[in-house]
């Protein structure tokens, strides 16, 4: 295993991250007021000095977190999470079907490295990861892309059932479509151990949830990272006082959020979530529904019924469960929860955390620092030996289509027609630069014309090339192949590898090398993409 080209391909272009993340990483000073600390471990553990804990607290949490990691990996953890002191490293995601696009796996191992760094620099921390078994988006989680060596990318949706709008981590997976996944791993040399993980684990009867939470507790449990599925009524009840402070304070937190909406769009930054004078920041299970509260003055509007500040404090009371976080508040319960010092997001997690700062500091006086997840591109070795037939590197494959076509093409014109075509354009470029000197000489603005004339006769020399290239293309079908090979397994559908294939498909390729190598190749503090040769 090593690592090539980091930074040098983006899994998006600069253009297209959020520009707040991408500030947040390399311009720290234009975001400072945004974010309570620079994006690095230094940083972390100044973060760590401020965490403060209760002991009841601590000790119901550690109480909760044993109860929900049975694995033998966990104790470790569990023990040191006891100890006052203390500090979390999170990382959080949707829990997706097959374990979620491959990026996925990359967030959880970040947390374990940076925790395991922390400890290292005398900073005892733990890795948590939070399952979003609360989100209400069945869409966000019921399908998975897998890799086949022929036909490429295929996209599998779990059958499933359950109340529309509830938490997806309670819907039930009939169906995950194991059979598929069979199929599309059957040539990779670890198609068994894919298989055997996912029939140990999303074979019914099961949900999301305790599905994704297994996979992983399968593959990481010897890490020591620790899972917390909020849906669990210890969870509930230990975050009552932080939401009901919420609540409490909704309007001056509101008022809050308005005004940090208005510093970053007068910054020239956008706000990730939106957020209006109507909005409440929290959410109601009503008949296993999850449904948003609407603020209308002093009242709190379900869609059957309104609630006064002291009514809805005294339902969240008498049932913790009612009641929930909405996405800007969700990391601040997270994070009263847990003493976290870090958390470990991607682009956009990244940037709605710069609104919800605001709620960091009115409800709990601290924010973690924001460390970038590890982002990669596996290099498998068809990939290599492809690359290096056409000189190409692994950045040329997050070209379009028709440029690495283009790429590919132009290395395979013969060799005495490349040459050919190469020097005669030295000769005409030197011809015309003599003819447009004599013109210079002679008459200046007649020069200007000729100028537009030179251009011409370029773009049609450039224009043949492009034209005995796409012939040698055409002529030549391996080459076809080779393009439409490197683009489905290094960008595929147009986007980043790892936010399209599944986990549960890439270990079918790389069985259990791909979490260690991942873990070895990950810089903490670093959101460089890098390229990942196995």
């Amino acid at each position: 295993m090593d690592v090539t080209g980091r930074g040098q391909a983006p899994p998006a272009s600069p253009a297209s991250l959020p520009g707040l993340f991408t500030d947040l990483l390399h311009d720290f000073g234009s975001v400072e007021r945004f974010y309570g600390f620079p994006p690095s471990l230094d940083a972390t553990q100044s973060a760590a000095r401020l965490v403060r804990m209760d002991s009841g607290h601590r000790r119901r949490l550690v109480d909760e977190l044993a109860r929900q990691n049975p694995q033998s990996g966990a104790r470790e953890s569990l023990d040191r999470l006891a100890l006052d002191g203390t500090v979390a490293v999170v990382a959080g995601q949707q829990v997706g079907l097959l374990g979620g696009p491959v990026f996925t796996l990359y967030k959880a191992l970040t947390a374990v490295r940076c925790a395991d760094e922390l400890t290292a620099r005398g900073v005892p921390a733990v890795p948590v990861f939070w399952l979003a078994t609360e989100d209400h988006d069945l869409d966000e989680v019921n399908h998975a892309w897998l890799w086949h060596q022929e036909r490429g990318p295929r996209r599998i949706e779990a059958a499933t059932t359950g109340v529309e709008g509830a938490p997806v981590g309670r819907i039930s997976i009939e169906d995950a479509g194991l059979g598929e996944l069979s199929w599309n791993c059957i040539e990779g040399p670890f198609s068994d151990v894919a298989a055997d993980l996912g029939r140990g684990n999303y074979s019914p009867p099961t949900d999301f949830g305790r599905s994704f939470r297994g996979l992983y507790g399968s593959l990481l449990g010897s890490t020591g990272l620790l899972f917390l599925c909020p849906l669990a009524d210890a969870v509930r009840e230990l975050a009552v006082p932080v939401l009901r402070d919420a609540v409490l304070r909704m309007p001056e937190l509101s008022a809050a959020l308005l005004r940090r909406g208005g510093l970053l769009r007068s910054a020239g930054y956008h706000e990730q979530v939106r957020f209006n004078g109507s909005s409440s920041l929290l959410m109601l299970f009503e008949e296993d529904r999850r449904v948003a509260l609407r603020r209308n003055s002093s009242s709190f509007v379900a869609p059957n019924r309104s609630y006064s500040a002291k009514e809805l404090i005294a339902r969240m009371e008498a049932a913790p469960s009612d009641v929930s976080p909405s996405a800007l508040l969700r990391p601040v319960v997270q994070d009263y929860l847990l003493p976290t010092a870090a958390l470990v997001t991607g682009p956009s997690e990244a940037s709605y955390l710069a609104q919800s700062a605001v709620l960091y500091e009115g409800l709990i006086a601290r924010m973690p620092t924001v460390l970038p997840r590890a982002s990669f591109t596996v290099v498998d070795g068809v990939s290599r030996r492809l690359t290096a037939k056409y000189g190409l590197d692994a950045a040329d494959c997050f070209r379009p289509r028709n440029a690495l076509e283009t790429a590919i093409s132009a290395r395979i014109v013969p060799p005495e027609v490349r040459s050919i075509l190469e020097n005669h354009k030295a000769l005409v470029e030197s011809s015309l630069s003599s003819i447009e000197a004599a013109i210079r000489r002679f008459d200046p603005t007649l020069a200007e014309g000729f100028r537009t004339s030179r251009r011409k006769i370029r773009y049609q020399i450039d224009k043949t090339k492009a034209k005995v290239a796409r012939e040698s293309l055409r002529r030549n079908s391996a080459a076809g192949r080779h393009a439409s090979r490197l683009m489905r397994w290094m960008h595929p559908t147009g986007h980043s590898q790892e936010r399209i294939y599944c986990t549960l498909s890439l270990i079918g390729r790389f069985g259990l090398d791909l979490p260690d190598a991942a873990y070895r190749a990950i810089e903490p503090g670093c959101g460089d993409h890098a390229f990942l040769n196995l």
